[in-house]
């Protein structure tokens, strides 16, 4: 993976790579774990938007510096303060997953270490979490009294189930390894060590899909309609859609002459 040239410096607390049309995202605060502080948040939610805008980007990947993906919100930047002054503060989180969930192109977390409080909210907003078997889920919210942010209480539902969201939300605790997996928190288990390596493997395949079918797969998961017949009538609307561009010629194309094939995005 390669550093753009003059895009970081020691200060940046979010990196950016590159691995071919991969663009990595390291949460750069290793002293504290990677904690979310309000400047990380705008910086992130810059970097995913800059990358989602960037013709030369097929793919995200999220991760965090010094073995650990993110610990949760920066405590010791936090007080008691009135809603005027705490609003602009929660909307800069909020302004992250807004950019990964409407965004086109698909955003892998790779999980090392802790992925706790708005850490793992930050994980399971993703479409694909790729975890070290040791890494350690915890949503724990409750333990400085509250609720949840950038989008947990939507994401962690659609991964777990109501009752298992409901459960983990209420109650914190770690949940690691297997039972992770299990629950649906990761998607993949990679040694530990190799939640990265094992990321940029999915997203090299990810980079050479379909960039206009996986953004309709995706936006149909995070905004399609709840009634069944609607999913229906969307479905036919991306295929009527996408059986008109040129990558699903060159798909056809390429299934016949028996070579892979070459989507471009049109």
């Amino acid at each position: 993976m390669s550093e753009r040239a003059g895009e970081i410096t020691e200060g940046d607390c979010v990196l950016v790579g590159e691995s071919g049309a991969v663009r990595v995202l390291t949460l750069n605060r290793p002293r504290l774990r990677n904690a979310i502080d309000l400047e990380l948040r705008v910086a992130l939610a810059e970097r995913i938007e800059e990358a989602m805008a960037d013709g030369a980007v097929r793919v995200i990947v999220l991760t965090g510096a010094g073995g650990t993906f993110c610990s949760g919100g920066d405590i010791s930047t936090m007080r008691r303060r009135p809603a005027e002054e705490t609003r602009p503060r929660a909307e800069a989180a909020q302004r992250i997953v807004r950019a990964i969930w409407s965004g086109p192109k698909p955003v892998l977390a790779a999980v090392e270490g802790f992925a706790f409080g708005a850490g793992a909210s930050l994980a399971l907003a993703c479409d694909q979490v790729v975890a070290a078997s040791d890494a350690v889920f915890n949503p724990t919210f409750t333990r400085v009294g509250l609720a949840g942010d950038l989008g947990i209480l939507w994401s962690l539902s659609r991964r777990a189930g109501l009752a298992r969201a409901r459960r983990l939300l209420m109650l914190p605790r770690a949940v690691k390894g297997a039972e992770a997996l299990e629950m649906g928190l990761a998607d993949v288990l990679a040694e530990p060590g190799a939640a990265l390596e094992a990321a940029l493997a999915d997203a090299e395949r990810l980079a050479a899909a379909p960039p206009l079918a996986l953004a309709a797969i995706k936006s149909m998961l995070v905004e399609g309609p709840s009634d069944p017949y609607e999913v229906l009538a969307r479905e036919v609307d991306n295929q009527v859609r996408l059986f008109d561009t040129d990558d699903f010629a060159e798909g056809v194309a390429a299934f016949h002459e028996r070579r892979p094939p070459v989507f471009l995005g049109r």
